[in-house]
């Protein structure tokens, strides 16, 4: 695949902590290859014209059911960029990280779109050991490391 097709793209992720001080993690796989499972954290591209808070709070919504306002995310706890493959495409994204810590949630996936249904096929909530124990790949890797600087693991 040459440089050229590789898609550039912007997301917003935000990164939910309850009251035990776990994160929530959504299970899935890539779908043009569903021996590629992993872990990531909600989240989501960002539309044109979209501001990243705006897009973080959309992507909440619609991937979990809580809804909070733009605001309440304050500003963003960390940026990185990454590159992997999806669904037949390669993708080098932008990401821009918020916190949000709530009391408890009871996540409801019902507002997912249609390639996250295809590819989501599960969340939990994961503690302080569970990045260890865990047998498929998270992302971003740097996310306990991440967590221990913002005071959450």
């Amino acid at each position: 695949m040459s440089g050229s097709d590789v898609v550039a793209r912007r997301a917003a992720r935000v990164i939910v902590v309850d009251a035990a001080g776990r994160v929530l993690m959504f299970h899935g796989h890539d779908p043009a290859n569903p021996a590629d499972r992993f872990w990531l954290t909600v989240g989501g591209g960002i539309e044109p014209g979209e501001e990243p808070a705006a897009a973080a709070v959309r992507e909440l919504a619609e991937e979990t059911g809580l809804v909070v306002a733009p605001a309440a995310l304050g500003q963003p706890v960390w940026h990185d960029v990454t590159e992997f493959p999806f669904d037949g495409r390669q993708y080098r994204q932008e990401q821009v990280w918020f916190l949000t810590r709530i009391a408890s949630w009871e996540v409801d996936a019902s507002g997912l779109n249609e390639v996250e249904r295809r590819s989501v096929d599960g969340h939990r909530w994961f503690g302080r050991g569970d990045f260890a124990a865990v047998e498929d790949p998270y992302y971003p890797p740097e996310l306990p490391d991440l967590l221990r600087r913002l005071g959450v693991a």
